[in-house]
């Protein structure tokens, strides 16, 4: 393949509101919510040229603060077999970092199948589905593969050179569209132009960008941005604190969860910090609080944490019981109250509770009176 060249133009265009008929919406909410309100933006498009035969336009949505928003492409490309080519047109819109988000027909444009039957409702809504697909049996098919030479039909073996079901076929494909699903699929997934599109995007960054991309409801932006803001060592850098606070706090487990894995010790210590965390942590999921309690086994606790793990160890289920107490236990000295707190749970019906709890408390060797007494008699029972 030849070397790519790139042509950059900027011009001044309106982009006014296109209705999504026969696109599909997807879950990049923030992306759909710009392209739905009419603004005069600034296109900056790049001229790509493939190879000797292959050129085509991309092109990037800025504001009128010149912050990229999103990437478009105008597609026109014939889809051949049976010795005619067909032409297809076709809006495709990728965010920033060259996900793909949804297309679009033009206005008056329409695709057909094979026998120049045109698409209905549910072949659109199923291309859609298909595009949606990252990892799909296109990725490392070729055509001679997936279909019969010279027809639209499936090839008798592709299910053994897919290892894929017949019937998961089926679903990934259009019945007299496979060319054009395949070819469609492709071009959605390029590995070149998204390469493209996240250096284009790299050569914006800034603060700016940066707070708005933690801030998305584009899990992609987030885990792009958070590499950019935690280091190797996790520390983040000055001014994301908050940033990543909101990420943990969070609604989505997955990017919540990585954000709590890439930060370091120093992010979770200190008496501000803590009381936040256990507020998150009484507010969130179960699966959150997992996530919390394993992450604060090696990190050291405030009074006030031990007192909160102390103090709800008596309503946990056994998992949480055992990774409460364990982060307990793993403490330099545990505070005095701390221990009064555990001591008191001796008291449970628990056996199974009360015989860790206090071989936990045995090993700080308590001084104070009442938790000995309580200790005595746990053991004289």
């Amino acid at each position: 393949m030849a070397k790519q060249t790139f042509i950059f133009i900027i011009a001044m265009l309106p982009l006014f509101y296109i209705p999504c008929v026969k696109g599909g919406m997807h879950d990049h909410v923030s992306i759909e919510k710009r392209l739905a309100v009419p603004t005069l933006d600034r296109i900056r498009a790049f001229g790509i040229r493939e190879n000797d035969t292959l050129t085509y336009t991309l092109k990037l949505v800025l504001d009128k603060k010149n912050r990229p928003q999103y990437f478009f492409r105008n597609i026109f490309t014939p889809v051949c077999y049976t010795n005619e080519c067909k032409p297809v047109h076709v809006n495709f819109y990728w965010d920033l970092l060259g996900n793909y988000v949804r297309y679009e027909m033009p206005a008056g444009k329409i695709l057909t199948k094979i026998d120049h039957d045109e698409f209905q409702k549910e072949d659109y809504d199923k291309l859609a589905d298909i595009l949606s697909r990252s990892n799909s049996i296109f990725t490392d098919l070729k055509m001679e593969d997936l279909m019969t030479k010279g027809t639209d039909s499936l090839a008798d073996n592709v299910d053994a050179k897919t290892g894929a079901t017949l019937k998961t076929i089926k679903n990934e494909v259009i019945d007299g569209a496979v060319y054009t699903c395949f070819t469609l699929w492709h071009i959605a997934y390029g590995k070149q132009v998204i390469r493209k599109m996240q250096e284009v995007t790299e050569s914006y960054i800034g603060n700016e960008m940066l707070h708005s991309f933690l801030a998305s409801n584009n899990y992609h932006y987030q885990y792009w941005a958070m590499d950019k803001v935690i280091d190797r060592s996790g520390l983040v850098m000055n001014g994301f604190e908050k940033d990543i606070d909101q990420i943990i706090s969070g609604k989505n487990l997955f990017t919540a969860r990585a954000a709590l894995l890439k930060v370091g010790n120093s992010f979770l210590v200190g008496t501000k910090k803590q009381n936040w965390l256990w507020a998150t942590y009484s507010a969130t999921s179960y699966p959150m609080q997992v996530a919390i309690l394993k992450r604060l086994e090696n990190v050291p606790l405030i009074d006030n944490m031990e007192k909160q793990l102390a103090a709800s160890i008596a309503g946990s289920n056994q998992e949480l019981f055992r990774l409460k107490l364990g982060i307990l236990a793993k403490q330099k000295q545990l505070s005095e109250q701390a221990q009064l707190i555990l001591a008191k749970n001796l008291e449970m019906e628990n056996e199974d509770f009360t015989a860790q709890i206090y071989q936990v408390l045995e090993h700080f060797q308590p001084k104070n009176i009442e938790v000995k007494d309580k200790m005595s008699r746990y053991k004289s029972k």
